[in-house]
């Protein structure tokens, strides 16, 4: 007629579970019974994270007449442990025989603290978690050793679930010593509950027969109906319904070939056996009992908290339930009145500290899982929620802050338009693209000037117009990446730069082979021309282009999160796709800088009505200086200083062909125009 054992012990777990008591004290009765809870609990525990502190047996021997030299003896294993240990919830099993061995030890160790300790505070401020089958049966322990009776205030004790019974307070109001015919063992509990004698004796007075039982304090009798006496009635109202069970059958046949009648005396415990397995009927409370398929009362238990009073009474509060169909423990915390010597409620039961947020737990060599040193997160990591068992990493579009215990949005990183080096960037490519276009201005106005005739003109605005573009492709590098800027901004860098190269590369061819051509008997004069320059032109932009045409068929450009470079920030940047057809385009594009370098370099020392060679020669200079610098750049930046990088390489090379090539050629248009004629130029021809 009680709930199952390991339903106890499920509710237990989930009671320590509950309070986060990882650390926590055993005291089992020493007997069979307290051998198989103890291998029970501490696999259950185990298999939960939580660790014993200490386990300790209750002595079975221990009778209410040992003298206190004897608890005084007992009591010498038990100090150092449950006393000293940092354990504040200890959980205890067997039965009233286990909190009196208990409370008998606790006395003797107030005594001998008077005699021997007295410059040692000793503290039993603990959470002591008992089994139903313990009852707090206090009245005789104290008589003995005066024992500190509120040593378990704030006891939480799982008992069994009862109701109070019609009648059942008359029913105690009535008992009387008078029945010890039928009851052997009223005699004994009458005469040690109010010290006094139902026979002649010189030691305590004489019983009146008229005590009430009322009268007693709780710690001595409880006049409610506890879970024990519950238990009890409705074991006794089983056997009651399965003997009227048994008799309307009447066994038939042996009912009929009985001479006997029907009755308790001549019915064997066997033939109610199944008639009890399969009992289910309502007492008289209201409740149902019933077994389940294990033959166990198929219920929960009460969750009680015990609160003591000076008085020497005290009272069961319920504070909680625990019900068996999901098996479930429910607790009001605001219920449970606790020791009021733990100086921290709801307390801490862990083997050390704990955790702060920002810390993981690292495990001490040969300690317990349960003891461990905090260790701050790794970097990158957090814990947010004290005691963690290990540190986690931020999702990727987030960040720990600095007390690592919480992760922070990162801020999205690339060149946009309001920044200052963005606006920069911005100004100074419109201010080349404009003085670019001056210049394209002065040239077409000039066009018919002796020096821009010398220069081939229709190259000359090719490679200012290419120019032009460079100036301003550097522009869809500022701004957040999308789909469309992705695919063109190194595309069309790399084709607008390859346009501009193989223009000075075909104005450098030209003024070579012009020059060779001069000499007698020389074949080079067939080369001469525009067509020869148009083709160079042509020649070279195209092998950019199909490298570009193959890139953006096969591995576009996409844009893309970098959440890993950078701890704080999401770098927004366009993915190249195939980092080998991105360096293939720089690569074409250098190889034709050195042509045009070797190139310009061998022309260097022909006349000077000639020698646009030597400005191309520097102009190239600058450009693979810039471009050779650029790489190691490029791959040591992150985020939107990689953009940077590659616009100032734009515009410093641009700005490096511009200035070289055409600075010179303005000076004498505008500034000296008597020089930009015809005859000028011969004469320096002689």
């Amino acid at each position: 007629m009680v709930p199952s054992e390991a339903l106890q012990y499920r509710g237990i777990i989930q009671l320590l579970l509950h309070f986060k008591w990882k650390w926590v004290g055993l005291y089992a009765i020493d007997n069979e019974g307290g051998d198989q809870f103890l291998q029970t609990m501490e696999e259950m525990l185990l298999q939960n994270g939580i660790c014993s502190a200490f386990t300790e047996r209750a002595q079975t021997h221990l009778r209410l007449s040992d003298s206190i030299q004897e608890m005084l003896y007992h009591k010498q294993s038990t100090l150092p442990v449950f006393m000293q240990s940092n354990a504040n919830a200890v959980v205890i099993y067997g039965e009233s025989a286990s909190i009196t061995w208990l409370g008998a030890v606790i006395g003797g160790i107030k005594i001998s603290q008077i005699l021997f300790l007295q410059n040692k505070r000793l503290s039993t401020a603990k959470v002591w978690i008992t089994t139903a089958q313990i009852d707090f049966t206090l009245y005789p322990i104290q008589t003995i050793t005066d024992m500190d009776r509120h040593m378990f205030h704030g006891a939480i004790s799982f008992t069994i679930h009862s109701k109070e019974i019609e009648d059942f307070q008359k029913f105690l109001q009535l008992v009387n010593p008078s029945w010890e015919n039928e009851d052997g063992f009223i005699k004994y509990f009458w005469e040690q509950a109010f010290s006094c004698s139902l026979s002649n004796s010189f030691i305590y007075g004489r019983c009146t027969g008229e005590e009430m039982l009322e009268s007693l304090p709780a710690p001595y009798f409880e006049m409610s109906m506890t879970g024990h006496s519950y238990s009890i009635y409705n074991a006794a109202y089983a056997l009651a319904n399965a003997l009227h069970i048994l008799q309307s059958a009447g066994l038939k046949r042996s009912a009929r070939e009985s001479s006997n009648r029907m009755v308790p005396q001549n019915v064997e415990p066997w033939q109610l056996h199944s008639i009890l397995h399969k009992i289910s009927f309502n007492n008289t409370a209201g409740d149902e009992i019933a077994l389940d398929e294990h033959g166990e009362l198929a219920a929960g238990f009460d969750i009680t908290n015990l609160v003591t009073f000076p008085n020497k009474s005290y009272v069961r509060v319920q504070v909680g339930r625990l019900d068996p169909p999901g098996k479930v423990l429910t607790i009001d915390e605001d219920r449970i009145e606790w020791h009021r010597g733990l100086t921290q409620v709801p307390p801490l039961s862990v083997c050390n500290d704990i955790c702060r947020p920002g810390y993981g737990k690292k495990k001490k060599e040969g300690k317990s899982f349960c003891c461990y040193a905090c260790a701050p997160c790794p970097d990158g990591m957090i814990s947010n929620e004290k005691d963690e068992e290990t540190c986690v990493s931020c999702p990727e579009d987030q960040y720990p802050n600095r007390g690592q215990d919480q992760c922070i949005p990162k801020m999205p990183n690339f060149l946009a338009f309001g920044d200052t080096l963005a606006i920069v960037s911005t100004s100074s490519a419109l201010l080349l693209s404009l003085l670019t276009a001056v210049v394209l201005g002065i040239f077409i106005k000039h066009r018919d000037t002796a020096i821009v005739k010398a220069n081939n003109r229709s190259l000359t605005y090719i490679l200012l117009i290419s120019l032009l573009f460079c100036f301003l492709c550097s522009l869809m590098f500022i701004g957040k990446p999308n789909e469309v800027t992705c695919l063109l901004r190194q595309t069309a860098f790399g084709i607008i730069f390859c346009v501009s190269i193989s223009s000075i590369l075909a104005k450098t061819a030209s003024v070579l082979l012009a020059f060779m051509a001069t000499k007698p008997g020389s074949r080079m004069r067939k080369w001469v021309g525009k067509r020869l320059a148009y083709s160079i032109i042509l020649f070279c932009s195209n092998i950019q282009v199909g490298i570009c045409s193959l890139w953006l068929a096969m591995f576009p450009p996409f844009p893309d999160r970098d959440t890993h470079t950078m701890m704080d920030q999401i770098v927004l940047l366009c993915n190249e796709g195939s980092v080998t057809m991105f360096y293939s385009v720089l690569g074409f594009m250098g190889f034709l800088a050195i042509v045009c370098f070797t190139v310009a370099f061998v022309a260097r020392k022909l006349p000077d009505s000639f020698n646009e060679a030597k400005f191309i020669t520097f102009s190239m200079l600058v450009f693979c200086s810039v471009w050779l610098t650029f790489i190691p750049t490029y791959l040591s930046t992150r985020g939107k200083d990689m953009a940077l990088v590659e616009i100032f390489s734009i515009l410093a090379s641009s700005a490096g062909l511009l200035g070289c090539i055409f600075t010179p050629k303005c000076y004498i248009i505008v500034v000296r125009p008597e020089l930009n004629k015809k005859e000028h130029l011969i004469v320096k021809k002689k």
